[in-house]
């Protein structure tokens, strides 16, 4: 056969071979940009859910986590020539990858072709992270990622003036730095809102009140939760509040609102406290 042909015939033949991509739309998630060799992604979704992680052997002990959820599953293409690897080592790579990005390994069973891992930021869940490996023909693994969002509030000056004459209190989740009494920005609506209460309330005396979870000492918990008091009063004071209307104290962890057994206890317990004098 003449050379140019034998070429013209290699070019349809190559043409003509189909390749596996990625779904349409779909890409690795942030938090793991690096898959496993030879591996295409089949399927994908991001949208608000619930999912069970596994904690012990059997299914024996799971925890349900709300939040964004990010899946992605891989099936191996076999058409690579190359051999598929085990369970074992699709969790354990992944584990580095968990680990290397701060998330702590909660459960490993290469019997059960299951991990799962926790990430935590700023003292409270972040993300949980399961990997699952499959038995089929496409010797797929999937990726699951439920990123909690930070406990927020969207609250009005007229919700805390409510609260303060039916209640006698509020309780604000106002987000400082770790360990600090620095009011984060993300914070700093609430301390408007509260500002814009007084202001239309001139006759109102508060009491700022801060409070703790149960992690650490006590007695620099309750230093702390007088530090973070304090920083609300200055922070109101600057916006033109008289300081003759306010007055601050710090509880620590002396009264929980939740059980600090569980991450959202404690993230409840952690709080400021606007009371009515």
């Amino acid at each position: 056969m003449n050379k140019h042909l034998i070429l013209a015939a290699v070019s349809v033949l190559l043409c003509n071979i189909s390749f596996p991509q990625d779904f349409e739309g779909c890409k690795d998630p942030t938090m793991f940009p690096t898959r496993m060799p030879n591996y295409q992604i089949s399927e994908c979704k991001s949208n608000f859910d619930a999912l069970e992680f596994r904690l012990a052997a059997g299914g024996t002990k799971t925890i349900t986590k709300e939040g964004t959820r990010t899946l992605a599953r891989y099936d191996f293409n076999a058409e690579s020539g190359k051999a598929k690897p085990s369970a074992l080592q699709i969790l354990r790579n992944y584990e580095a990858a968990a680990n290397k990005i701060g998330a702590t390994t909660m459960f490993l069973n290469s019997n059960e072709a299951t991990a799962t891992f926790k990430m935590v930021k700023n003292g409270i869940d972040a993300a949980w992270i399961s990997i699952h490996c499959g038995d089929d023909d496409n010797g797929f693994y999937e990726v699951n990622i439920i990123e909690l969002e930070a406990m927020k509030q969207d609250i009005t000056a007229n919700d805390i003036f409510t609260a303060l004459n039916t209640e006698g209190r509020i309780s604000l989740y106002i987000n400082f730095e770790t360990n600090k009494s620095v009011i984060k920005p993300e914070s700093e609506e609430i301390i408007n809102q509260v500002a814009d209460m007084l202001k239309s309330n001139t006759t109102l005396k508060v009491n700022v009140e801060g409070h703790t979870d149960n992690v650490g000492i006590a007695a620099n918990n309750k230093i702390l939760s007088e530090k973070r008091a304090k920083a609300v009063v200055a922070a109101l004071i600057i916006k033109g509040i008289d300081k003759s209307r306010l007055s601050s104290k710090g509880w620590g962890m002396e009264k929980p609102v939740a059980d600090s057994a569980t991450d959202e206890g404690k993230a409840k317990n952690r709080r400021v406290e606007i009371v009515k004098m």
